[in-house]
């Protein structure tokens, strides 16, 4: 029997690569669960197969529709992954502060009419401000960076939001993160593009320390959260690695573990402008609820390859760390 708290949840983003394997995971794992999901675009093809998720068409953007639909669905929970994606090619700035920050708050304006629902904000790590160690919950959010400034923004206002309100509200931050269903020019999958037409990798000069995880222990942290409903005194959690590594090793090693033939070319790039030196999380807080990072980085890489170019010559690296 499904726990009160499960029985409706929504979620917004599942076309992107957190929101896509957050349904198929809760889909599988709570079945009894009603998902309904809000989408810009409905794509029958996400979640056919999946009999408890329902599809909605909604621009977030669109206030009265957006919380008309919200009052139809009266969720117990709400996960929020839909964002502009870190480096939006068709977005502008204020187009991106309108989805990251306005709609956001009008998706949770919507569900203060709905008793007792629980809010999940996923967030991310760029929000901190540049320190020389892990980040952790407690530092200041202060950066400069256009996608990191826009969802501090949100995060700031829905916290004060919920102090005054008396809402349930929990942040997520994760940092850096691949896996199935991740696309578009994010690191990963161009390099696994760069390998499968036989082109070179062109990166940054790689130097950068990076925390970089498989999205399935970042959708395992999350599903804890919604599980287990109330943390007292605790409305933030970062989920990452808990590993301080430079990209230009961590690219590296994926290559290396999958047997990948591409030319790696570190420095081809510029650096990425506004982009911290230092990203890796101190994960000592979402490690008390008894979470803890499994998959090996290079496993969930080989999973998109194996669905996004199953031609391409890749070894199957071990699962877990």
């Amino acid at each position: 029997m499904v726990n009160t708290h499960l029985e409706r949840l929504l979620v917004t983003g599942a076309s992107g690569t957190l929101g896509y394997n957050v349904v198929r995971r809760i889909a599988s794992k709570q079945p009894d669960t009603q998902i309904h999901v809000l989408m810009r675009t409905l794509n029958p093809d996400l979640f056919g197969d999946l009999p408890g998720v329902t599809t909605h068409e909604v621009d977030m953007l669109d206030t009265v529709g957006l919380a008309e639909c919200v009052q139809r669905i009266r969720p117990n929970a709400v996960i929020h992954c839909a964002a502009s994606g870190v480096r939006p090619a068709v977005i502008d700035y204020f187009g991106m502060v309108d989805l990251n920050v306005g709609a956001t708050l009008n998706l949770f304006r919507a569900t203060c009419d709905v008793p007792a629902c629980h809010f999940i904000h996923i967030s991310t790590g760029l929000v901190y401000a540049q320190v020389n160690r892990p980040c952790r919950e407690s530092d200041g959010i202060h950066t400069l960076h256009p996608y990191g400034s826009s969802k501090a923004a949100a995060d700031c206002l829905l916290r004060a939001a919920a102090e005054r309100l008396g809402r349930h509200l929990t942040i997520i931050r994760p940092f850096s993160f691949t896996g199935v269903h991740d696309g578009g020019d994010r690191l990963f999958p161009s390099l696994l593009r760069c390998a499968a037409e036989g082109k070179p990798f062109d990166m940054s000069p790689g130097t950068q320390l990076r925390d970089f995880c498989a999205v399935q222990d970042v959708v395992d942290a999350i599903v804890l959260v919604l599980v287990e409903g109330d943390h007292p005194g605790q409305d933030v959690f970062n989920v990452g690695s808990g590993l301080s590594i430079s990209l230009g090793r961590i690219v590296h090693s994926v290559a290396k573990q999958l047997s990948l033939e591409v030319e790696i070319r570190l420095g081809a790039r510029d650096f990425h402008p506004l982009e911290p030196t230092q990203l890796v999380a101190d994960i000592s807080r979402t490690q008390s609820l008894g979470w803890r990072p499994r998959t090996n980085l290079a496993y969930a890489v080989w999973q998109l390859a194996q669905i996004q170019y199953p031609k391409l010559s890749v070894s199957e690296p071990e699962r877990y760390r």
